[in-house]
């Protein structure tokens, strides 16, 4: 009894889905996705083993269809399961269980672009539909963004019958996680919360500022006002800062090390600038 979507960006390189459940931890079940390869969630009566084995499917050259079809054919309970699929490359596909039919609410896979959305004990077909306005009508922001967004127009339109408590956010990319030594780009999963969507975006943010690099084009020089506002912010936490009016290679170095125990390692730059984004955050965290 649940409502996912997946979505992709081919021109990044990223895959991602995410979900929102009145079941606990609903995330670990649901999503599931490889860097380069695609994404699937599992659902109804959840089987992570058949998502698993259509991912190697997609992995070995099938098809979306044919890793569904190869997956369920020989699929305990199979009528009680739902699944979408989409591989890196080509259409997404859905399967619903004909015995969803018999649940409460309403339960379908639908394709839009670049995304495939799925829920079943939903309050009405415009849950899923409104999902896919959403993530289509975001398409200026980044993936994780996007279907974060549609999660809460699938809320908005009536979502889950039984109600919220847990939701989740998977997006991956080939060597797309901390340090490149990954594919997981994020991964967060809210097991209980009165407003697990609203929780899910506030610990994206801060999973932003500290794993993704900084943009090129947001970065700003460090002089007058910005400067004044960081050698304070540094005289604050008890660093040392030049007495003159410039920004000195000295006050890079402890606003680097500042950084780096705020957890904005990937964000730390040596060239007299600093990110915008950071900038924001540190004003807003300290005044």
């Amino acid at each position: 009894m649940t409502y996912s979507i997946i979505g992709r960006d081919r021109d990044r390189g990223e895959i991602g889905c995410a979900v929102q459940s009145k079941f606990p931890g609903v995330s670990s079940i649901v999503l599931h996705a490889r860097g380069g390869v695609g994404a699937v969630t599992t659902q109804g009566f959840a089987d992570p083993c058949a998502a698993a084995k259509i991912l190697d499917l997609i992995e070995r050259g099938a098809k979306a269809d044919e890793a569904v079809t190869i997956a369920v054919r020989d699929l305990d309970g199979v009528s009680e399961r739902q699944f979408g699929v989409m591989a890196m490359h080509g259409e997404g596909v859905g399967h619903t269980g004909a015995a969803m039919d018999d649940w409460n609410g309403f339960a379908a896979c639908i394709p839009g672009k670049e995304c495939i959305v799925g829920g079943n004990a939903l309050s009405g077909e415009t849950v899923l539909t409104a999902m896919i306005e959403a993530f289509e009508a975001t398409s200026e922001l980044r993936l994780p963004d996007r279907l974060i967004a549609a999660l809460r127009a699938g809320r908005d339109a009536g979502g889950e019958l039984r109600g919220e408590q847990a939701a989740g956010l998977l997006v991956v990319k080939e060597e797309g996680g901390y340090g490149g030594l990954s594919d997981r780009m994020v991964d967060i999963q809210i097991y209980d919360h009165e407003s697990p969507i609203e929780e899910l975006a506030r610990c994206f943010k801060l999973h932003r500022m500290s794993y993704f690099p900084s943009d090129p084009d947001k970065m700003v020089p460090i002089e007058d006002d910005i400067a004044d506002f960081l050698k304070t912010l540094l005289q604050r936490q008890g660093y040392e800062t030049s007495d003159d009016g410039e920004w000195t290679e000295a006050d890079t170095d402890g606003l680097a090390r500042f950084m780096g125990e705020a957890n904005y390692d990937n964000r730390i730059h040596y060239d007299g600038r600093i990110d915008s984004e950071v900038l924001d955050d540190l004003r807003r965290r300290h005044g």
